[in-house]
C-alpha cells in the first residue's frame, strides 16, 4: 500500500519539474535546484513512512522512490537543439501538417528529426530553406518560425504566397508527408532582456514573422519590462497575420505594448489608419530619437524598406540609413533591417 501511495506522491512531483518553462536562450543549468527540492521532498515521503522502511514493503517503497528520482534527474538535462548551424548543413524536415489561414497565406507544421528536440534558434534568428526543381539552380529562402523556441518536436511557419514567388509558390503546393529541406540557425538581432527601453516595429505583410519572434519573447520573459509599439501595414483586414495573438498581448499588457494597423484597403466599417505607413503616423507614434535607449526595427516588401529606412547593402551589411526613419532624426544605430 505505501509503495503504490509513494509511487503517486513521486509522480506529481516529475510532472512539476517537467512542465517548468525553460528559454532557448538560456543555457541548462546543471545540478539544478530543482532536482535538489525534488530530493528532499522525496526523503521526506521517505520520513513519514520511516517505520514502514524497516519492514520489506518500506524497501520496495523506497526502492520507487529513488526510481522516480532517477526518472526525473535523466529528464533534466540539455536540451536537444535540431539547427547547430556552423558545418551542419541543410537538414530535410517532414510535412506534418497545412492550415489555411486566409486566401494567399498557410502555416506549416514541420517535424523535428526527434520529439524531444528543439529548433536550437535564438531570438532573434531565422531558418534558411531550400529546395531543387527540376533542372534549374536551388531556390534559398529565410523564413522565421512562428512557433516557441523552446517548442519540442516541430516548428510553424506563416507563410503568404507571391506572385511569382519560387519558394512561397512551393511551400503552397506542398501537402503533408512531404519534406524540405532547412538550415541554421540564421543570426538576426541578438536579444538580452531589457537590451533597450522601448523597441518599435515597423512590419509590412509576413515581414511580422521576425517582430513577432521578439515580441513573444518579450512577453513571455517576467525579468523583461521592455516597452513595444508595433506598426503593421497590410492590403485588407484580412491580411493582418497573428492579429489574435497580438491582440491578447495588447490586452494583457496594455501599459507596454501597443499596435497599430494600417490598411491600404480597409471595410467601410474599419477606424484604424488608412493606406501607407506613413511619416505623420511614424512621428506620432514611434518613440522620438532622442528618448533614450530605443531600437527601431524594420520588416516589409522592399517597397516598404525604400521609404521607411532605406535597403540592406546584403544579408551582413545594413546599409546607409535613409526614407522617412531618416527624415524623422533617427540614427543608422537606432535602426535594425530584418
Amino acid at each position: 500500500m505505501f509503495a503504490r501511495s509513494a509511487c503517486r506522491a513521486a509522480q506529481p512531483l516529475k510532472r512539476s519539474l517537467l512542465s517548468t518553462r525553460s528559454y532557448a536562450t538560456e543555457p541548462a543549468k546543471s545540478g539544478s535546484n530543482s532536482i535538489a527540492y525534488a530530493a528532499a521532498g522525496a526523503l521526506g515521503i521517505g520520513g513519514i513512512g520511516y517505520y514502514f522502511l524497516n519492514s520489506p514493503s518500506g524497501a520496495k517503497a523506497e526502492d520507487k522512490v529513488k526510481e522516480e528520482l532517477n526518472k526525473v534527474s535523466s529528464s533534466v538535462g540539455p536540451v536537444k537543439k535540431a539547427f547547430t548551424g556552423g558545418d551542419q548543413g541543410f537538414i530535410s524536415l517532414l510535412l506534418k501538417d497545412v492550415e489555411v489561414i486566409n486566401h494567399n497565406t498557410k502555416k506549416f507544421i514541420f517535424k523535428l528529426p526527434e520529439d524531444d528536440m528543439v529548433s536550437g534558434l535564438a531570438v532573434a534568428s531565422a531558418l534558411l530553406t531550400k529546395f531543387v526543381p527540376e533542372g534549374e539552380k536551388p531556390v534559398l529562402r529565410p523564413y522565421t518560425p512562428t512557433s516557441d523556441e523552446d517548442t519540442k518536436g516541430y516548428i510553424e511557419l506563416v507563410v503568404k504566397k507571391y506572385p511569382g514567388g519560387p519558394m512561397s509558390t512551393h511551400l503552397h503546393d506542398m501537402v503533408p508527408g512531404q519534406r524540405l529541406e532547412f538550415k541554421g540557425p540564421l543570426p538576426k538581432y541578438p536579444w538580452t532582456a531589457n537590451k533597450h527601453d522601448h523597441i518599435a516595429l515597423v512590419a509590412g505583410g509576413t515581414g511580422i514573422t521576425p517582430m513577432f519572434q521578439l515580441i513573444r519573447t518579450i512577453f513571455s520573459n517576467p525579468e523583461d519590462k521592455t516597452k513595444v509599439t508595433l506598426v503593421f501595414g497590410n492590403v485588407s483586414e484580412e491580411d493582418i497575420l497573428l492579429k489574435r495573438e497580438l491582440a491578447e498581448i495588447e490586452n494583457t499588457y496594455p501599459q507596454r505594448f501597443r499596435a497599430f494597423y494600417v490598411l491600404d484597403n480597409p471595410p467601410k466599417e474599419w477606424v484604424g489608419n488608412k493606406g501607407f505607413i506613413t511619416k505623420d503616423l511614424l512621428k506620432t507614434v514611434l518613440p522620438e530619437p532622442k528618448e533614450g535607449n530605443i531600437k527601431i526595427f524594420v520588416c516589409g516588401p522592399p517597397g516598404m524598406y525604400k521609404a521607411i529606412s532605406g535597403t540592406k547593402t546584403s544579408p551582413r551589411d545594413q546599409g546607409e540609413l535613409s526614407g522617412v526613419l531618416k527624415e524623422l532624426g533617427y540614427t543608422k544605430e537606432q535602426v535594425y533591417k530584418f
